[in-house]
């Protein structure tokens, strides 16, 4: 076990590349709701559900791109792909938002939106993989290398909405162009640390370049063993998409939810697996199934959290009124000032035995969440819509779900590092981050139950008539996720 503090130089290169990716993801994400509103005249239901539908879809390729890099390509040459591809996309984002008073802006868009999914698919589960190849299985900083590397995805989350809300003129139509203008030029910055700076610093703990292409074992065996599984995967696939269809999703919802069941399924059907991996995998599944509700009630930031901020909180300052596309920048300033305190309080806790269980931790962040929307669904209870509420009830909500994100997100990530075998190291964090993909679309399905112009809603045959009424939906998903998790937490952790 590795005794020493001091972190290898490969974690601060993957660090920058990732900050520059979620600076351009986060950029754009920041500003698409409100373009789709303003700039495309969509209502609010139509661009949530298309919100929902491409959030999911990006945690939904890094199956494809976690795939190919595990079995064919490698993973620096899946992130330098992924890369470019995604640049594209956000410039093609940009060409939109030039003509989005055009026919043709919708279809660049979309075009855009397809690119931005596929690049993200070929990047994210293999950066977030090789920040765990650089340690020993055994090396006790890993858990802190994922934090540090979280805390660059959030360097990232943080300085793009603040960007872009300024370049974009207080998020007028004329300036959403050049919030996507600068989250293209981000991700090629990005792309470009990570191809000059690979081969120097990302080795492994032997010196060995990480990454690199896989040696393939071409064996009959292991050949009929993989035409079984796609056979099995394909059956399972399409009867689970015939299901979903049916019970009223949408095409897209209907691939995403399949997908998100089958494959761990056909992961675990491998008769290579062991007995010992299967239970570990197991675990894997279990921590990832509770994650999809804190994500599904998490990223209602990007959506129906903004169209509060818009319509219905008082964003003036001294005389300034903030862009409501800030407030998506208060997560990740709060995570970035609070990962050094989050990992003092463990290994505080840890050195006098008190520090709980990672699923208790993971059952600990739940709980935070639901809290974090009790206190703002009783703080705007009663209140008409057409009246401003005070600034601090979204930053005091912000500022509770970053403790619970804290307590979940990055022990998650080291958790699926840990008990991954390494010939499905990529596989399963795409596994991991399908949590992301079913939870976004299922936060857009959940969007579109906001009230709008004063309509109310329904939800399982209960009226939706106010904010309040809306945030309550996540305060008894959250507690009751929470719970159960509590409760199997003993269990989970004698399996890992």
């Amino acid at each position: 076990m590795a005794n020493s503090t001091k972190h290898p130089k490969g974690l601060y290169v993957l660090f920058l590349t990732e900050m520059w990716e979620r600076f351009s993801y986060y950029g754009m994400r920041a500003m698409f709701v409100l373009y789709m509103i303003k700039c495309l005249t969509l209502s609010k239901e139509d661009a949530a559900s298309i919100y929902g539908s491409y959030t999911g879809l990006v945690y939904l390729t890094p199956l494809i791109g976690g795939y190919l890099a595990d079995r064919y390509w490698g993973k620096r040459r899946s992130i330098l792909l992924g890369s470019l591809v995604m640049a594209l996309g956000q410039f093609l984002m940009f060409v939109s938002a030039c003509n989005y008073s055009s026919a043709s802006a919708p279809l660049i868009m979309f075009i855009g939106l397809g690119a931005l999914i596929l690049g993200n698919g070929l990047f994210k589960p293999n950066i977030s993989s090789m920040v765990g190849d650089l340690y020993e299985r055994s090396d006790n900083r890993r858990d802190a290398a994922y934090s540090i590397f979280y805390m660059g995805v959030n360097v990232g989350a943080m300085i793009a909405p603040l960007w872009c809300g300024f370049i974009s003129n207080g998020d007028s139509p004329e300036g959403f162009k050049w919030s996507f203008l600068s989250a293209a030029i981000g991700m090629v910055i990005g792309g470009l640390l990570f191809y000059f700076l690979k081969n120097r610093y990302l080795l492994s703990p032997d010196g060995k370049p990480l990454g690199t292409k896989p040696v393939r074992d071409n064996t009959k065996q292991q050949s009929g063993t993989s035409k079984s599984l796609i056979a099995w995967g394909a059956a399972i696939g399409i009867s689970l998409f015939a299901l979903f269809y049916q019970a009223g999703s949408d095409i897209i919802g209907a691939i995403i939810y399949s997908v998100s069941i089958t494959v761990p399924i056909i992961i675990l059907l491998d008769r290579s697996l062991t007995p010992l991996e299967r239970k570990r995998i197991g675990v894997i599944y279990a921590i990832t199934f509770f994650v999809i509700f804190f994500w599904a009630a998490y990223e209602q930031s990007g959506a129906s959290l903004t169209f509060f901020a818009n319509d219905q909180t008082d964003r003036n300052i001294f005389g300034w009124e903030m862009p409501a596309s800030y407030f998506q920048s208060f997560n990740a300033v709060f995570i970035v000032l609070l990962v050094p305190v989050f990992n003092f309080i463990w290994k505080i806790l840890g050195k006098h035995g008190l520090e709980p269980a990672a699923t208790m931790k993971q059952a600990i962040g739940l709980a935070l969440l639901a809290l974090g929307y009790l206190i703002i669904a009783k703080g705007v209870d009663g209140i008409a819509p057409e009246v401003k509420v005070s600034i601090m009830w979204l930053t005091s909500l912000y500022f509770i779900h970053t403790l619970g994100e804290l307590c979940l997100e990055p022990i998650g990530l080291s958790i699926v590092n840990k008990l991954s075998p390494a010939r499905y190291s990529s596989l399963l964090m795409a596994v991991w981050m399908l949590s992301s993909a079913t939870a976004n679309k299922f936060a857009g399905l959940l969007s579109t139950l906001y009230p709008e112009n004063g309509v109310p809603k329904s939800l399982l045959g209960c009226e939706i008539a106010s904010t309040s009424d809306f945030f309550m939906i996540f305060v008894y998903m959250g507690f009751a996720a929470a719970i159960i998790l509590a409760l199997l937490s003993r269990r989970l952790e004698r399996l890992m």
